[in-house]
């Protein structure tokens, strides 16, 4: 679980650390608006297209061998884009980091999966979610650390090196510790190459216009969502006739069951408010209120540390009550972010990152609550052989929801920026309200899910 959840937190961590090395990357490098968009994008967007694929195929081939080659191309490829020279060499080199980073992650999940009975997951899940909330909050805390150490010139070099020496002693600890497995249980039907393709275009297609959302304008672009909904159509349609002969790639019959269903869309409606607080957040510090990097990092913090403390609360005490769980999360998640505006307007200016401490501690711990126990709940009924699929789905629509969340309150933010005039804590206040809907649509979902269980239950009384 060490080794497992180490990766995990490396691999994650590079989604939001490189937020606050934009301007000194943008400084040396001399990268344009596109280029950095892809930095910053183009990591989730090849990390998206490898886990459903990678899940797969960890849950037919084995996942301790998925996950140490997976690890080795990360390390690389961290390596490589802290000795980028040029634009395009760093971009290539984050491109290949996420598609890396996705064929590690799901071989995390399916590990729990496979290592711990149904009774006692809710631990090893509270670590992961714990992992997952705290790595995507940190992020621009340890960026702003290193920057701050090293200098803008040679800082954001260092989020990258940093990964080096840790991926290094990760990949040797897997090799001793994870398990393999023997080459008599491996699968040795079809991985479902044409299911590969269909799913990795129609998620392209999805994607792409949301990470470009800034970069190509016009409406034109959304045409390739609708291609995507005509691909995804067809690759569902696939996956049901393909289950019919052999393991499809996605077994859609997880999606009659309840939690899964449910807890995948509390995922993707969550994950598309909760990533985009940090985005937006970070911008209003460091370019509207002139924050270091360091600076911005530490009023980041109190959401990291209500996420860490809680999560493992949550791991623990998940098993006993279940989504209500996850729903009082999300109430305290939407509570926090709306104390935040309260907080903005009565102290704008420099002193907002004091004044927004408590609120985004309350917000913090709230997250804590939902990302955890919702990964248990949601994987509590799939079969161990499926694991890695079924988690890689979830994740998939966790970046999905990234994609979509940035999109939208990235579009309100700059819209409302340009329209006020340059008004940063304009732009951030009307964003924040996007990002609170996100939260109280998941909400909704996980409501849902109580209100059915509760009526399962009373069904099973009366009987």
């Amino acid at each position: 679980m060490s080794v497992a959840l180490v990766a995990g937190f490396m691999t994650l961590l590079d989604v939001s650390i490189v937020n606050v090395a934009l301007p000194s990357i943008r400084a040396e490098l001399h990268l344009g608006s596109g280029e950095l968009q892809w930095v910053l994008s183009g990591y989730a967007l090849t990390f998206g297209l490898l886990l459903v694929p990678a899940g797969r195929f960890g849950d037919a081939r084995g996942r301790r061998n998925a996950f140490i080659a997976g690890l080795v191309v990360f390390t690389l490829a961290s390596a490589a884009a802290g000795l980028a020279t040029g634009p395009l060499w760093l971009v290539a080199a984050r491109l290949v980091q996420g598609a890396a980073a996705g064929v590690v992650n799901p071989q995390v999940s399916g590990l729990i999966q496979q290592l711990f009975a149904p009774p006692d997951r809710g631990r090893p899940f509270g670590l992961l979610g714990a992992t997952i909330g705290v790595s995507t909050a940190v992020g621009p805390l340890l960026g702003g650390l290193l920057i701050q150490a090293f200098g803008a010139a040679q800082g954001w070099r260092w989020i990258f090196y940093i990964n080096v020496p840790i991926g290094a002693v990760a990949i040797a600890l897997a090799a001793r510790w994870l398990p393999g497995r023997p080459e008599e249980r491996r699968e040795r039907e079809s991985l479902d190459p044409f299911g590969v393709v269909l799913l990795g275009v129609g998620v392209l297609l999805l994607l792409l216009p949301l990470v470009q959302e800034r970069q190509w304008p016009g409406a034109g672009k959304w045409l390739l969502a609708v291609a995507a909904a005509v691909v995804l159509a067809g690759f569902v349609a696939w996956e049901w006739r393909f289950a019919r002969h052999g393991t499809s790639l996605v077994d859609l019959s997880l999606f009659k069951v309840r939690s899964y269903g449910l807890g995948t869309l509390v995922g993707l409606c969550y994950f598309g408010g909760f990533t985009s607080i940090f985005f937006t957040y970070t911008l209003l510090l460091q370019s509207g209120l002139q924050y270091s990097a360091l600076q911005a990092g530490l009023a980041i913090t109190p959401f990291a540390l209500g996420s860490a403390a809680a999560s493992a609360l949550g791991g623990r005490t998940v098993v006993r009550y279940g989504r209500p769980l996850v729903a009082s999360g999300l109430v305290l998640v939407a509570v926090g972010l709306a104390a935040t505006l309260v907080a903005l307007d009565l102290v704008p200016g420099r002193g907002a990152g004091l004044a927004a401490a408590l609120p985004l501690l309350v917000a913090g711990i709230g997250s804590g609550l939902v990302i955890s126990p919702n990964q248990t709940l949601t994987l509590a009924e799939v079969p161990v052989r499926r694991a890695g699929s079924a988690g890689a789905v979830l994740q998939t629509a966790q970046r999905i929801g990234t994609a979509i969340g940035i999109a939208a309150v990235g579009s309100v933010f700059f819209s409302r920026l340009a329209g006020t005039g340059g008004d940063w804590e304009s732009a951030f206040r009307a964003s924040l309200y996007v990002t609170i809907g996100f939260v109280l649509v998941a909400l909704v979902a996980a409501l849902v899910d109580v209100g059915s269980g509760l009526r399962r239950q009373r069904e099973q009384v009366a009987d």
